[in-house]
């Protein structure tokens, strides 16, 4: 082998693209409203590798269902996946740093559309310590669920990540 990129690409080590598939079969999430506002909810659907973790890219195609009374049968509902879980009614920083805040569109009978979530923006997080998971935070609008009540609901779908592993501390 001659001298230059071709030498050094031969004797170099290349990062491991890591390709996670989650696949979501009726997985369970409940959205509580407090009075007459919004209803959120989390719930863990996975979590990373312990180290420095470079996000490559996240698309999700979802559905989700109603499985009880506290929410309309043409409920409109949203969903984003991140880092953090929610803990009110609005969906930002790293509550969407995985996939951006999507609305699925008014269900019928219970049942939302299918919808695609993406992010294709490279970002590093740091899970030195091996705390970061995979939320997926959901939102539904305040007419389309009972006040004070909790809706319960199941998503359905698969949510498809790429990332590199850079190094732990």
């Amino acid at each position: 082998m001659g001298k230059g990129l071709p030498y050094s690409l031969g004797r170099g080590k290349s990062a491991k693209i890591y390709k996670e598939t989650i696949k979501l079969r009726a997985f369970p999430i409940d959205l509580s409203a407090t009075g007459s506002a919004i209803g959120f909810g989390t719930a863990v659907i996975g979590d990373f590798p312990e180290g420095n973790v470079l996000i490559l890219g996240t698309v999700a195609n979802l559905q989700v269902t109603n499985v009880d009374t506290d929410a309309t049968t043409t409920f409109v509902a949203g969903f984003a996946l991140g880092t953090a879980p929610t803990a009110d009614l609005t969906l930002s920083g790293a509550e969407v740093n995985l996939v951006a805040e999507t609305s699925f569109g008014a269900a019928t009978a219970r049942v939302s559309p299918t919808v695609r979530g993406a992010l294709g923006t490279p970002f590093m997080v740091d899970n030195t310590d091996g705390s970061l998971e995979i939320n997926l935070n959901m939102t539904i609008t305040a007419a389309t669920i009972t006040d004070d009540a909790t809706a319960s609901m199941t998503v359905t779908g698969e949510v498809y990540m790429a990332y590199l592993l850079l190094g732990d501390d």
